[in-house]
């Protein structure tokens, strides 16, 4: 019997079928596809979510539907067991962490986790595991990540080191000071003189998908930027450090453009280059997982989350994908929905489904929609 995972990989790939995988996920009763569809049984004329406990009917009685207001359109009446068109936990856990994010990301100092908890109507306990469920961090570095986003966009603003310190909810100048280097890549008055003394270099390249950035450190690649014009290419570069040290058009960088271009163009030969790579720890574990998904094959941001240890976390995952600067090296195209079809992509759909049949995938042909 072919596993969920397995049949969602399959999804992107001829002749597999939506339904087959709905099938698959309704079947093993993977709670992960609740909202994304219900399955409504002939013989009972009734809907469920794909979790729903309930025995489970013939394939060949069992029709899909996007969502519940399709079904009973078509004359079917929603489970009494299941109930697939109230909030189910997933979805009351995951509205619960939301709010508490809107009420870290509003407040003037970050808020204990008693008072967030309280909000949420949970137990601190049982918040705190909640909430690393969804997000994939603990509300401590989620609301230490946000006073340290507050404290380096004032910095991009021009404020002092100490007025960009307290006004972004640190007790101290001394604790931001402490967490720059990691948080910042650089100390604070660095970061707010634009990174002088970062040398970057970078080349702007013509390639079948449009045109491509390639930028890097001494370290290694720190940017493959696609698009249409390369002139907005460079000043994306440019906004992220606008005092660096940037060389253009070096010979010697010709070389390690190349390799890039060729692997813009041929994304299933594997990645041999040296990445100079900045993300949080869930994004590094996020853009590990996807390097580890094998070129002509796919998965769900779902799979993505349970590879990374966060199940709950589907929409952490997609908004690392989302912050990938590194395009086909870190290969965010090859994630798709739990159905198969294509969903947001930072350079344009188009790029993806062309990445993706480059690698031999036939992606869903469902609508597309943004991560």
């Amino acid at each position: 019997m072919p596993t969920t995972e397995s049949a969602l990989r399959a999804c992107a790939a001829p002749p597999a079928c939506p339904d087959d995988v709905r099938w698959a996920a309704f079947r093993t009763r993977d709670g992960s596809a609740d909202g994304t569809f219900v399955a409504a049984v002939r013989t009972t004329e009734i809907y469920c979510r794909p979790s729903c406990p309930a025995r489970k009917p013939k394939r060949e009685n069992v029709a899909f539907y996007d969502t519940g207001e399709d079904a009973r359109h078509a004359g079917f009446r929603p489970c009494r067991r299941c109930r697939p068109d109230e909030s189910g936990p997933d979805e009351a856990r995951t509205a619960a962490v939301e709010r508490a994010c809107r009420l870290i990301e509003s407040a003037e100092s970050p808020p204990g986790l008693h008072a967030l908890a309280r909000a949420a109507g949970l137990s601190p306990f049982h918040f705190h595991r909640v909430f690393k469920s969804v997000t994939g961090v603990t509300p401590r570095a989620y609301a230490g990540a946000r006073r340290a986003e507050r404290a380096a966009a004032n910095l991009r603003e021009g404020a002092s080191v100490t007025r960009a310190a307290y006004e972004a909810g640190y007790g101290a100048s001394s604790r931001f000071y402490a967490e720059a280097p990691a948080r910042l890549g650089m100390s604070p008055k660095t970061y707010r003189a634009g990174g002088p003394g970062e040398a970057i270099r970078f080349a702007v390249a013509g390639s079948a998908l449009g045109m491509v950035l390639v930028a890097a450190t001494e370290r290694g690649v720190c940017a493959i930027l696609l698009g249409e014009e390369s002139d907005a290419l460079v000043r994306d570069l440019r906004d992220r450090f606008p005092r660096a040290a940037l060389t253009g058009g070096e010979p010697g960088f010709e070389a390690l453009v190349a390799r890039v271009v060729g692997l813009v163009e041929r994304p299933g030969g594997g990645v041999d280059l040296p990445l100079d790579i900045v993300g949080t720890a869930f994004q590094q574990r996020v853009w590990g997982a996807l390097r580890a998904i094998p070129p002509g094959t796919t998965a769900s941001y779902a799979e993505v989350a349970r590879a990374v240890g966060q199940p709950g976390a589907v929409r952490a995952v997609a908004r690392a994908c989302g912050a990938n600067a590194l395009a086909v090296a870190i290969p965010c195209h090859r994630v798709v929905r739990s159905d198969g079809a294509l969903s947001g992509y930072r350079w344009g759909v188009a790029r993806k489904r062309s990445l993706l049949a480059r690698e031999g995938v036939r992606p869903d042909d469902g609508p597309d929609t943004a991560e």
